[in-house]
């Protein structure tokens, strides 16, 4: 969205979740000017319906039901990731344009619904992207490695937090060439494409998300595609 002062027109990110209910939201601006001036303003967002896909599987019940002990790893690793996606860091480190971390055909869309064994599963939060084994994974943007794990779900992961509340997802990964908390350049080989977690074969699952709300990362891409580093 854009902020007009005086004969300056400046632009930033809102991050809309997939979950956000259709309607008219009102938002409010504040801009910092020479010395102490403030600047503030309010503004109108429609959000609009999109029509999410559904995909009905069956699957046997031991590939979809946790027992306790996993149950409660995934549960610890829920936590984990929202604890982490709530920190905002002040510093703005993306730079530019945001590229696209593998070549391959997008497979699994963002916001799909799945139906498993007739009960709803949460929504696919990013892009599964085509990708033989072993192909390198690069970054989309200049960050810092903020996770740098294997879990359950999203087997071997890393996460870039790129500033201002940006995030980026790499999961299912074969191999990890970073670690926690190294500087991240754009276009850097984070790691290389696999199927590790709970995967059916070699992909990346690529997601972003703004201010803890799931985006499409390929509207990121859309969006930022005109910026100069």
């Amino acid at each position: 969205m854009a902020l007009e002062l005086r004969s300056k027109t400046y632009e930033g990110f809102l991050g809309i979740d997939m979950d956000v209910q259709p309607g008219k939201y009102p938002i409010r601006l504040r801009a910092k000017g020479e010395g102490d001036k403030f600047y503030e303003g309010t503004s109108f967002l429609e959000v609009k319906k999109v029509n999410f896909k559904t995909q009905t599987l069956k699957l046997p019940p031991g590939m979809v039901e946790l027992d306790s002990k996993t149950l409660e790893r995934v549960n610890q690793e829920a936590k984990r990731l929202e604890d982490l996606f709530a920190e905002v860091r002040a510093e703005r480190i993306w730079k530019g344009a945001f590229l696209r971390p593998v070549p391959g055909e997008i497979s699994t869309g963002f916001g799909l619904r799945r139906v498993i064994n007739r009960q709803t599963r949460n929504p696919h939060s990013g892009v599964d992207m085509r990708a033989e084994e072993g192909t390198p994974v690069w970054a989309s943007n200049n960050g810092v490695a903020t996770l740098v794990d294997e879990l359950f779900f999203s087997g071997k992961s890393v996460i870039i937090d790129h500033g201002w509340g940006i995030y980026s997802m790499y999961f299912h990964l074969s191999e990890i060439l970073v670690r926690e908390g190294d500087p991240i350049e754009k276009g850097a080989i984070l790691g290389r494409v696999g199927s590790t977690g709970r995967s059916t074969g070699s992909h990346l699952h690529w997601g972003i998300k703004i201010h803890g709300a799931r985006v499409d990362p390929l509207a990121l891409l859309k969006l930022t595609e005109r910026l100069q580093d």
